[in-house]
């Protein structure tokens, strides 16, 4: 394709994005977050010994972690690296990720050192706020027992439902409006159009952990750091992939995330993957889950999921299958076209970096 057509599309799939996804949002922080102090900038830390039996090894994770926050942020020592980010006074929401269930889900043991690491900071457990959209949903991943006494631990709804109109737990201030409505809805009624903000964000916390799992998505492709925001934390969000063929998570994905109230929030990006999945996600489903061994930081979701990405699509290479962007549905993953393009979009927006040659990823073997 020549060089000029290919500019005028992206120019004008940009414009797309803009005129389809509108804003009503405003925020107020100590600090601005992404893409945060170090754009373009990925660690992944390896440990051989962090998973065992299917079981996270609490000692080579710990190692992980404090490799991990002190080679992202240049801190000499834990208490520093995560006093860099955070301070007494902050109210912190970490947003987990229980879609894969019990298989694949966020890990007590990950979650509990970022707890610590919050203390070292001078954040009380009283002003941590670990959250997910839907209780049922993390319930059912069995989050609930792994929350220390002391830490919040929220949701917006009570569980999933297609219709995804309700408001008790999200704030009408804060919403994102797209051209893009349900069977039957009428258009012309502005709450269909909209997904609103969780009130978790948008009025409790003044800063963000987003703790991802590191997993292959059937209509977004791959949902690591910027999909775990988009879809959890706000409502009316299936109206982005309804059907194999009516997929708007491209442009759905980077309109939610763009939003002040969450953009300026999100300080933290930590994406597991010691257990990872290339294929029939957003589930954890074992025929395509790996111990991938590897955790990764960030404060740029654009350059974590890019990272990410790849590595999904090295793993699919390794056992014979396409690409994301190139695969077709099967049994196990009924969409069209996977639209990882949501990501390269995200970075057009400025909340992180997607160019390669301007990404720096820190690859650190422990094990």
């Amino acid at each position: 394709m020549p060089t000029r057509r290919r500019d005028f599309l992206r120019s004008a799939a940009l414009a797309g994005a803009a005129a389809l996804g509108q804003v009503h949002s405003k925020a107020s922080t100590s600090k601005p977050g992404m893409p945060g102090p170090f754009p373009g900038r990925v660690v992944a830390v390896e440990h051989s010994g962090c998973i065992a039996q299917n079981i996270y090894q609490p000692q080579p994770i710990r190692q992980m972690m404090e490799k991990g926050m002190s080679s992202l942020t240049g801190a000499p020592a834990w208490t520093d690296a995560w006093r860099f980010l955070f301070e007494k006074g902050d109210v912190v929401g970490i947003k987990v990720s229980p879609v894969g269930g019990k298989n694949l889900c966020s890990d007590a043991t990950v979650l509990h050192n970022i707890l610590d690491g919050l203390k070292q900071a001078g954040v009380p457990a009283s002003d941590v706020i670990v959250f997910n959209r839907y209780h049922d949903e993390a319930y059912e991943a069995g989050i609930d027992k792994w929350i220390p006494a002391g830490v919040r631990f929220e949701f917006a709804s009570a569980k999933y439902d297609e219709i995804q109109l309700d408001m008790g737990g999200y704030d009408p201030d804060h919403f994102m409006e797209m051209a893009l409505i349900k069977p039957g809805e009428n258009l012309s009624d502005p709450h269909f159009r909209r997904s609103y903000v969780c009130k978790i964000v948008a009025s409790k916390i003044n800063k963000l952990i987003n703790l991802p799992v590191l997993k292959h998505h059937q209509s977004a492709g791959v949902t690591i750091a910027l999909k775990n925001m988009s879809h959890g934390m706000v409502n009316n969000v299936n109206r982005s992939h309804l059907t194999p063929t009516l997929n708007a998570c491209g442009v759905f994905i980077p309109s939610v995330v763009s939003l002040p109230v969450i953009r300026e929030k999100a300080v933290l990006h930590i994406c597991d993957g010691v257990k990872a999945s290339y294929h029939g996600g957003p589930g954890g489903r074992p025929k395509y889950m790996w111990e991938h061994k590897t955790m990764y930081f960030s404060t740029d979701p654009v350059a974590l999921d890019k990272t990410g990405l790849k590595t999904i699509d090295a793993k699919r290479a390794a056992m014979g299958m396409p690409s994301i962007a190139l695969s077709k549905p099967d049994p196990a993953s009924g969409f069209l076209n996977c639209q990882v393009e949501h990501i390269e979009i995200a970075g057009q927006l400025g909340l992180g970096v997607f160019d390669d040659k301007k990404i720096d990823v820190r690859r650190l073997k422990l094990a």
